[in-house]
Formats: structure tokens, sequence, C-alpha cells
């Protein structure tokens, strides 16, 4: 039975198995209460002290190392890391092969803004096509490469020049849906990326004949063993432990102060995130939708309201408004996967949650229930006052690229 949350937008069938108390509230706002309650100022403190003993004496080594990407919180964080924290860090990123030209455009600022040196992986763009062709069908991922790539350079790299620190941003399981409390300082661990980053399949899961995948075209994602790993002394940690996390905020001083560009997105009204690639508030989301019954607009709407920029009527306004729309670069993908549309309905409808759909006598795939009725009819919803009148997100302007506006961009040129 589809249970929602008495107070946001999320339901019972959450994959990241948030849970519901005796009020009807849901674990994600209960943990987002703490975020009114902790001395920040404190916090900060304490991530200065914990950082203090990774800096480099010598100048001879980085400091830290920063995951990075053309989209998401990446200029907030470095901002972070060089200007409050006073580090220097590597910056490292997977190229996730579904590049735009802004994501290029803001990487190449990113990196020169802040004169940082940045390492990029690349992986064959051979034996990404076949591990996403494995990865669609046993599990409907057309991302998974992405996520694994993202969330395993950083810790090789680590490894390999020897630097123990790795910072990242916003912990999912903390700022999403109150898996941790922000009390708990939780750092980067092998067994959540595996269990929920992942989908629970680890690169070594993917060896098999019928895909004809080996050794040899996953190892680039293969996690270092935990000997490599002590012996170094790789920790990652979290800035959404120390610092009140407010991505949208967080997007309007980037773009004031360092030139971040945005981009409007076809399945949601949050126009700062993930505009680095062509499918993730796209195709992907698309998929996450047929899968879970919601998607990456209701993410957006939960964090919203509980950061009270809008009220739930808004909310649930906007989650019409985008959670039906129709991927708009599906075309792009099958193109460079070749794949036919027909194989790539039918892989995908293997993977419809069966929770949220069934396909009746006319064979057609039809919800089990209306999403935004059942949004509307949830019973003494303990509501969040918005703080203000809900803004649009800023769209920037863009700088002419001569990459292609039609197609990926494995290699960008940057401006």
């Amino acid at each position: 039975m589809i249970k929602f949350c008495r107070r946001c937008f999320y339901h019972n069938h959450h994959p990241l198995n948030l849970t519901f108390d005796e009020e009807g509230i849901c674990s994600g706002c209960r943990v987002h209460e703490e975020k009114d309650l902790i001395d920040w100022h404190d916090k900060l403190n304490d991530l200065k002290n914990l950082v203090e003993p990774y800096k480099s004496l010598s100048g001879s080594n980085y400091d830290c190392i920063v995951p990075v990407s053309g989209a998401r919180d990446s200029f907030f964080i470095v901002h972070v890391v060089k200007n409050i924290l006073k580090l220097n860090p590597l910056l490292v990123t997977y190229n996730k092969h579904y590049n735009t030209n802004i994501g290029w455009q803001n990487i190449a600022q990113l990196r020169t803004v802040f004169n940082c040196d940045l390492s990029t992986l690349t992986v064959s763009p051979a034996t990404v096509k076949e591990i996403t062709r494995s990865t669609l069908r046993m599990f409907g991922s057309i991302y998974w490469h992405c996520l694994a790539g993202q969330t395993v350079y950083p810790v090789q790299t680590a490894v390999k020049l020897k630097i123990p620190l790795i910072i990242w941003g916003a912990h999912q399981g903390v700022d999403q849906v109150g898996m941790f409390s922000h009390f708990h300082n939780v750092e980067m661990t092998r067994k959540y990326r595996k269990e929920h980053d992942l989908l629970g399949f680890e690169a070594e899961d993917l060896i098999n004949d019928i895909d004809n995948l080996t050794e040899a075209s996953v190892f680039q994602y293969f996690y270092p063993d935990n000997y490599e790993i002590s012996a170094v002394g790789v920790r990652g940690i979290y800035l959404n432990n120390y610092i009140r996390w407010d991505s949208r905020l967080q997007h309007e001083r980037m773009i004031s102060q360092y030139g971040y560009k945005t981009f409007p997105q076809n399945r949601t009204f949050d126009t700062y995130n993930d505009v680095d690639c062509w499918n993730y508030s796209d195709l992907h989301d698309y998929i996450k939708y047929l899968k879970h019954g919601y998607s990456k607009v209701v993410d957006h709407a939960v964090r919203e309201l509980r950061l009270r920029h809008l009220s739930r009527d808004q909310g649930i306004a906007l989650i019409s408004q985008y959670i039906y729309k129709h991927p708009i670069f599906n075309a792009l993908f099958l193109e460079w996967l070749s794949v036919t549309p027909q194989a790539f309905n039918y892989i995908i409808n293997q993977h419809r949650g069966s929770a949220h759909w069934h396909q009746s006598d006319d064979w057609l795939w039809r919800p089990k229930y209306n999403l935004i009725n059942s949004l509307k009819s949830v019973s003494n919803p303990d509501l969040l006052s918005p703080n203000e009148c809900f803004k649009s997100f800023t769209i920037t302007a863009h700088a002419k690229s001569s990459d292609r506006d039609d197609a990926y961009v494995l290699i960008g040129k940057g401006v």
C-alpha cells in the first residue's frame, strides 16, 4: 500500500527506505528539523579543526581531493574548501559521456576561477556502452556507470596519490531521507555506495557471458581494497554535516560570484542541478519515475518545501507540471547506444515498479493510483509555512561553444 508523508511528498516505497513515525512524518523531514537546532558556527569550527591536520606542511602534495562535475554543488564545495577551509585541493571528475556544452563550460570556469588542478577519468566509449547495455538489461539503469565512476575515481585517486582526505558535498542519506542524523557526522563507506548509489551491484557483479563483460571491461570501476584504503588512511567527509545545506541559495551565490551557468531542465523546475547531463533530468529521470513512482521534481519540491522556499500547494502544482513529461532526448541516447525504441521500451517495462503500475487487459501500462490526487488527499498535513514567495530559478546567459548543440560532448572545448 502506498503511504505518503503528511508533510512532504515522499512515499513509503522510496528506494532509500525512509521511515514514518507515529505522526505520519517521514524520517527525512524529521532529520531536516535538526537544521534549525544545530549551532552551525560551532559545526564549521569542528570542520576547520578536522581538516587542519591534513594540510601539507611542505606544500609538496595536495591537501585533499574534491570530486566535481559541471553541475550540482561543485562550485560551492570548492569555494568552501579553498576560501573557508584554506585547503589546496586536487579536483577530480568522471567523464559521464552524456555531457552538455554547459557542463563543459562550467568545468572550465570552475578550474579557472578557483585556480585548481583537475584530473579526469574518461573510460573508452566502447566500454561504457557495453556496460550500459548490461545495466539496462539487468536492472533498468542507463546511469549506473556514471554513479560508479563518480564515486570510485576519487577513492582510486586518493589511494594512488596518497591523499587521505576526500571532501564531498551533501550525503543523500542525510539530506534527503534521514537515514542518518547530522549529529552522526556520517562519512563515506563502500557499503552505502554499493547498496544505494550502485543499486546493490559492484563492478565485479557485472561480469557475465550474456553481455560479454569481462574483468577487463569493468576494472576501471573497481573499488580499492580495504588494505590499500587503510594504508593511506583514506576517509571521505560530507560538508552538509557541518554547513546548513541549501542548494538553491548556494547556487545563486555561485552564479553571482563565479559565473556558474544554468539551463532549463525538461522534467524539473530546478535549473541549477545536473545541467551538465543530457539524460539526468530527462530519460534517466523518466525511468526513475517508472521504477519508483516519483522523480527528480519530487526530490526538488521536497527539498524546497523543507527549506520553506515554497508551500505544499505550490509543490504539488510543480510536481503536476513536470512529472508526466516524456523525455525529449531519448532518441539521442538510443542512437548513442544503437538500440531500437521497441527494444528499449521492452527492457524498461520489465523494470516498472509493481507498486505503481499494472498492465491492463489491452496490454497498456496504467498507474495504480493518481499521484497528484493522492498528494492532495493527505489528511491533516503538518504544514510548513514558506518564508518567502516562491521564485523561479535563474536561467543564465551562455557563451557560445564550438561544440555541437545536439550531441553528447565527450571532450569539451569550453568557450
